[in-house]
């Protein structure tokens, strides 16, 4: 990166102009200009009003060399990798922050560097030496622009954090996380264990326990729909199987397991079965929550399911089972109409009720 291009990096990163730049320099704008365009440099005695006024050293506004690629922050962490193994840990360390001053911008190599270092030395005699060191720079990158640079410090601070006991700064750590992500759950019910606060660790693990099905769930149905649609019965029997066993697993009850059973009797085409799916099916459907009382999710709290809505529920399956196009292999069967025939009279039965 030549002075131009880093001139003008900074300068953006503060929101200023190039007239407000030069304003404040006492220069004319069309010189700012120049320098950012390298037409032409700066006088030597403005390099320090320069890097005053854009918060940067002198080392950094006259570094003029690039970025390095990923390729090239591979191959500096072999020969870290490979110093640390025939030069001893202080010879790599002061190689290595070498190179990191020489490119402080590369949050790649700051960020590899340092985890390379501090996990080499965490049972050697080199903790309290160096740790302050490593430590400033994850500080430093929790301001990253990129995601994966901030979490993966902030992972490291955590991890420090908890093996020095220091809960209370390990938990501030998290805020670095997306709330999207499941590991900053999973993190924060550690440390509320850790701190002493079981009821809220348990209903965290817990919330992680039904999400985590739900997505799951979600994976293992298309997976059979898609085979389902292929007409591939054999592996859609197999991820059939695979869904009832998770079901089952987190409780999610026998409605559930109906749902994925009756799918492939259909697609089969097996009336055996699909009777006895939709005789299961219906005599669950009052059960679609029955996980609510599962020992599993004791500390969770779920939203009262009406009757009303229940009632619904018995509507939607029984027209379910009334629809030509999706039964009609069916037809002719006598303990099919004799269960259809059922249906019509438990709801005439609640009708009169």
């Amino acid at each position: 990166m030549q002075i131009g291009q880093v001139i003008r990096k900074y300068r953006k990163s503060k929101d200023m102009t190039q007239e407000e730049m030069a304003n404040r320099l006492g220069v004319t704008a069309p010189a700012v200009n120049k320098w950012e365009r390298g037409n032409s440099l700066p006088d030597i005695t403005m390099l320090a009003p320069i890097a005053r006024l854009l918060g940067i050293s002198l080392d950094t506004l006259l570094t003029f060399r690039g970025d390095l690629t990923d390729e090239e922050v591979n191959g500096l962490i072999g020969v870290l990798n490979e110093k640390l193994k025939t030069e001893g840990f202080e010879a790599a360390f002061r190689w290595a922050k070498g190179q990191m001053e020489q490119y402080p911008d590369c949050e790649h190599l700051l960020l590899w560097m340092s985890i390379q270092l501090m996990g080499y030395r965490l049972n050697g005699l080199h903790a309290q030496e160096h740790e302050a060191y490593f430590l400033s720079v994850f500080r430093r990158l929790l301001g990253s622009s990129e995601e994966y640079v901030r979490t993966t410090a902030a992972e490291c601070l955590y991890t420090y954090s908890i093996q020095q006991e220091q809960y209370d700064r390990a938990e501030e750590y998290l805020d670095y996380f997306s709330t999207q992500n499941p590991e900053r759950k999973r993190k924060q019910a550690f440390l509320c264990e850790r701190m002493g606060r079981r009821e809220e660790a348990c209903k965290l693990y817990e919330e992680l326990l039904f999400s985590g099905f739900q997505i799951l769930h979600t994976v293992l149905q298309s997976m059979l729909s898609m085979e389902l649609k292929a007409h591939n019965l054999e592996k859609a029997d197999y991820l059939a199987g695979k869904t009832v066993q998770l079901i089952r697993l987190f409780e999610m009850g026998p409605y559930q397991e109906a749902v994925v059973m009756m799918e492939l009797a259909r697609a089969k085409e097996d009336r055996e079965e699909t009777l006895r799916c939709a005789e299961k099916l219906r005599a669950s459907v009052g059960e679609t929550s029955s996980f609510r009382d599962a020992p599993l999710y004791e500390h969770l709290s779920f939203r009262e399911i009406s009757g009303e809505f229940q009632e619904e529920m018995k509507e939607t399956v029984d027209a379910l089972f009334r629809e030509e196009e999706g039964f009609g292999y069916m037809r002719g069967s006598e303990r099919w109409e004799s269960f259809l025939r059922g249906l019509t009279d438990a709801a005439q039965r609640t009708a009169d009720e």
